[in-house]
């Protein structure tokens, strides 16, 4: 394609956006934040950098994440995000505009889809292709979505999660609530504030969660040493956490997610639900990673359930492949806006 015209992939996450190339694979993976100076209205700092300043800024700048649960919640900034992202990942000389296939909610309204192509288009894009998230993840983790059998997604991003049953090429039945990795780290937080009266930020949170968090309680517990501010007296502390307490602190954001799970099973046709029966759920998405958590989900909901490979990235290789086969998927899966 070289000057005349490029496809880019964006997986517009919560927490973090991933930006592939065909060929090339994902070139871009940086946080979904946006530093802007307020009293200018100018955004000062996308990406890495932006992140850096989360918590650390002055009253005139803020930093702060332009999608909320997985949705839009600022456009404008969001818009400047994107030109910031297909800025970085495209040559400085171009003759066309990219075409650009970005992710999307299951759920989404018709409104917020077409106001995120219009900000993509007006971020620098020609033509933009708009594919529902959990059908990108069962492609991306190799799931034959076109065959005539029920396939189970469970995607857990930053903002939602998305659960999915897919059936040649479409969505048969599908939920989305709005918990994830960030609400996960806010139920830490909580738990930390009330039982041991004190403020630790998101990122350590975020450090508890990865370091030793698990889904179910472990016999074999692990410890870490947290830093943060003591309510009390308003001076730094350090505390040590366990395992199971991390558990514990997550059981009603995971309790939402399985009857999110038991619900769509409700809506799914018999002949469907029979296959799922037959081959568990995916589960993909980073909010996967945290540990035993296919083991809760097929305890609770009676239904096996397994980690996709490279599931921090199957929506982005979702985007991959259906860029590199777009006559294919045209006619089935995607909805085209100039």
């Amino acid at each position: 394609m070289g000057l005349f015209g490029s496809r880019i992939g964006i997986d517009l996450g919560t927490a973090n956006t991933l930006v592939l190339i065909p060929d090339k694979g994902v070139v871009l993976n940086e946080p979904s934040v946006v530093a802007v100076n307020v009293n200018e209205n100018r955004v000062l700092a996308v990406g890495d950098e932006a992140k850096e300043m989360l918590g650390r800024t002055p009253e005139s700048i803020t930093a702060f994440k332009p999608l909320r649960d997985g949705v839009i919640a600022d456009y404008r900034v969001t818009e400047a995000m994107l030109k910031y992202f297909i800025d970085k990942v495209t040559p400085r000389i171009r003759l066309m505009r990219p075409e650009v296939m970005i992710s999307i909610p299951a759920v989404v309204t018709s409104t917020e889809r077409r106001a995120l192509i219009d900000a993509t288009i007006r971020a620098g894009a020609r033509e933009v292709y708009v594919v529902k998230e959990p059908i990108l993840a069962a492609i991306g983790s190799g799931v034959p979505i076109h065959s005539a059998q029920g396939n189970m997604i469970i995607d857990i991003g930053g903002g939602t999660s998305e659960i999915a049953v897919i059936s040649l090429g479409g969505v048969i039945a599908s939920a989305s609530t709005k918990v994830g990795g960030n609400k996960f780290d806010q139920a830490i937080m909580d738990y930390i504030k009330r039982k041991y009266s004190l403020a630790i930020g998101e990122r350590t949170a975020e450090d508890v969660k990865i370091a030793i968090g698990s889904a179910i309680a472990l016999t074999k517990k692990e410890t870490m040493d947290i830093h943060g501010r003591d309510l009390m007296g308003g001076l730094p502390k350090t505390i040590t956490v366990d395992t199971n307490e991390i558990t514990e602190s997550l059981q009603d954001e995971l309790r939402e997610i399985i009857n999110s799970i038991k619900k769509v099973l409700q809506e799914t046709p018999p002949e469907l639900a029979s296959d799922i029966m037959d081959k568990g759920m995916i589960l993909s998405g980073g909010g996967a990673l945290l540990r035993n958590l296919d083991k809760l989900m097929s305890k609770t909901v009676g239904v096996s359930c397994y980690v996709a490979d490279d599931s921090l990235t199957c929506v982005v290789d979702g985007i991959g492949k259906v860029l590199n086969n777009l006559d294919v998927y045209k006619r089935t899966i995607l909805s085209i806006k100039k």
